[in-house]
């Protein structure tokens, strides 16, 4: 459970991004790499981009 920053709430998990090629963060010089997920909380709006840091791929 993620709690909003700005007002506390708890923060709805588990959004994903679009984007023409999706969206990786890559470490540099390896091959690991992650896609980013997002929460969003319903009493204020604010956005919080996570990592699922489990399915961390090498």
């Amino acid at each position: 459970m993620r709690k909003c920053v700005r007002c506390g709430a708890e923060m709805e998990e588990d959004f994903s991004l679009s984007g023409g090629y999706g969206n990786v963060i890559r470490k540099k010089g390896t091959t690991k790499a992650v896609y980013p997920k997002a929460a969003v909380c319903p009493e204020c709006g604010e956005i919080s981009l996570y990592a699922d840091v489990e399915n961390l791929e090498n």
